[in-house]
């Protein structure tokens, strides 16, 4: 289907339902604007992670059991 065509469609059905699609379109948007954008800032930070002791201290615990104190 063509953009057009897609356009079309969404002007003939009722107005709820257009905000419906409006509001699902964007939070589409959302989602992937934000998840380019955290892709930028891991591979930005990439090479400081690998390489950086400082940074990567704490990694010595991933594998340490973890019990929340309450």
């Amino acid at each position: 289907m063509r953009t057009t065509e897609i356009i079309k469609e969404i002007q003939n059905l009722p107005i709820r339902k257009r905000i419906y699609v409006l509001e699902k379109t964007i939070h589409s948007i959302g989602k992937q604007a934000d998840a380019i954008e955290m892709k930028k800032a891991a591979e930005a930070l990439y090479v400081d992670y690998a390489s950086d002791k400082e940074l990567t201290g704490f990694t010595a615990l991933d594998f340490e059991s973890f019990y929340e104190a309450r």
